[in-house]
């Protein structure tokens, strides 16, 4: 029988940095952290080569693997508690913000850049604020560390030869399928590898899936009782533009996060993902479902800035499935697309046409997608998103003039599957004794940073 103290499931940075943080506290705990994917140096996409995505299997090495979906990442760190999702509303905002200054440490340690982006220009914060209010948005300022996509995958090697150097085990190509539950506690899971179905018990399990695995462990909760809640699910588009248009933002903040609450349906619509000098990139999940995102590295630069804008949908009564309502966004939108990601010119969106291939060529903004089709995202696109969306551009080009020219590229679908809400307390225990769930996948954290926090507090918990 294989017996642990601690069985992580996912190597993503909250249950990386779970194992980490019981390292450097000198536990001597036996931990096991299985990923399905595979290590760091194993990892990587043939898109360089192939100019064109060919959909790996058995899963897309973009977004599975050791440091998951973090390791192909633009590789921001955000270094501001207001910005990463809902944690501090469950540990408080200074245990949160304390938090993050002590994981940064770590990242630096391990070799991140000391260089701290969007600090240092309060006079021209002044007026970019300014701007925003006039235009109805909330400018959220967040100081952030670029590890830089090139760059984040050399940190997160380190990390795992650390963790591997120092007596923990991590088993690749291995697939948590299900918990062993026990008179109402979690005792384990059932792993699989290279076809072979086991148990393995532990007495503490850490789902940390990431955003890959949301969706699976939403299913767990509705299997075993797991209290949750539907939370938020995030639907929009990837925006493209010149580099000249974003210069000012750029310099002065390195990313610019608006938010705002256009109308007439007033949802929240925000940015994400600011990629300066960045590359529109396509990741893959189950069912060979493309979603647009952003990489931004340290030293290869394009012409063009990237960046998401997100409208957030919340769903209850009677429709509680805000992950499967996403997917089938953006399963119809990859229908029209014939399985790639589709590009639009705002300008086309306005004049209720799709854009032409060779309308593209003619463009001053050149996609950085080779492969994306170009097309009519609006045929997809739910309306009320599509229409929030819009109105919210429309605001954004009186912070930043010319945001919305006619040339500015749309690429969809752009989604976000960390909607599954798992209740918890401060201690991060779920209601099922012994189970603990963390990062995107159990709705409390929105990226690289909340994410590997939420691993050092689980890290201090357990020791």
């Amino acid at each position: 029988m294989q017996k642990y103290d601690v069985l992580i499931i996912g190597a993503g940075p909250a249950g990386i940095f779970t194992a980490l943080e019981m390292l450097k506290l000198g536990s001597d705990k036996k931990i096991l952290i299985v990923e399905k994917g595979r290590a760091i140096e194993n990892r990587s996409c043939p898109k360089s080569k192939t100019k064109a995505c060919v959909s790996c299997k058995p899963y897309c090495h973009i977004t599975t693997g050791f440091s998951g979906a973090g390791a192909f990442s633009d590789g921001k760190l955000s270094l501001s508690y207001e910005v990463g999702g809902d944690l501090p509303s469950l540990i408080g905002e200074n245990v949160a913000q304390d938090l993050i200054d002590y994981t940064d440490g770590i990242y630096l340690e391990f070799g991140a850049d000391s260089r701290v982006e969007g600090v240092g220009n309060e006079e021209e914060v002044k007026e970019i604020r300014k701007r925003a209010i006039k235009a109805g948005l909330k400018l959220v300022d967040c100081p952030i560390r670029h590890l830089g996509t090139e760059k984040a995958q050399d940190i997160y090697y380190a990390i795992e030869q650390y963790l591997l150097s120092h007596g923990v085990e991590i088993r690749f190509g291995c697939e948590c399928r299900n918990i062993i539950l026990e008179d109402g506690i979690c005792k384990g899971g059932i792993l699989a590898e290279k076809g072979n179905e086991y148990e393995c018990f532990s007495d503490h399990t850490v789902v940390a899936t990431g955003r890959r695995g949301a969706d699976w462990l939403e299913a767990l909760c509705e299997e075993h009782g797991i209290s949750h809640l539907p939370g938020t699910v995030d639907i929009g588009v990837r925006v493209e533009i010149r580099n000249e248009i974003m210069e000012n933002v750029n310099n002065v903040l390195y990313e610019s996060k608006l938010i705002g609450y256009p109308q007439p349906f007033k949802n929240k619509v925000r940015t994400f993902c600011q990629n300066p000098g960045g590359f529109v990139s396509q990741e893959n999940y189950d069912n060979d479902l493309a979603v647009v995102n952003g990489h931004s590295y340290k030293d290869l630069k394009s012409p063009n800035t990237n960046l998401a804008i997100l409208c957030s949908h919340n769903f209850s009564v009677p429709f509680n499935q805000p992950i499967a309502y996403a997917k089938k966004v953006g399963e119809l939108t990859n229908m029209l697309g014939s399985g790639h990601i589709m590009v639009q010119r705002f300008g086309d969106i306005l004049d209720g046409k799709r854009t032409w291939e060779e309308e593209l060529s003619r463009s001053n903004v050149r996609p950085t997608l080779p492969d994306a089709v170009a097309g009519d995202i609006t045929a997809a696109m739910p309306y009320r998103a599509m229409t929030n969306i819009i109105n919210f551009i429309k605001a954004v080009d009186l912070v930043v003039p010319g945001f919305a020219s006619n040339e500015t590229l749309l690429y969809s679908p752009e989604l976000k599957f960390y909607s599954n809400r798992v209740k918890m307390d401060k201690e991060l225990n779920t209601n099922i004794a012994g189970l603990h769930c963390l990062g995107d996948s159990s709705g409390w954290t929105r990226g690289l940073m909340m994410a590997s926090v939420m691993g050092v507090l689980m890290g201090r918990k357990l020791v």
